[in-house]
């Protein structure tokens, strides 16, 4: 599995999120919270919210 990875967009020190892209799909995860939920997405969803972010 990848790495986790944050968006260049992020500076340091705000609040943002961490992505780790595999296979089948996306997590995503809250800086501040590491250790709490992590949100999983399939691969079609993920790709979708890319398509849609651009």
């Amino acid at each position: 599995m990848s790495d986790w990875h944050k968006s260049s967009y992020s500076t340091s020190g705000s609040n943002c999120v961490e992505v780790r892209e595999h296979g089948t799909g996306a997590d995503v995860r809250d800086t501040r919270h590491r250790d709490e939920a992590t949100l999983s997405f399939p691969a079609a969803e993920w790709a979708a919210l890319l398509r849609a972010e651009r």
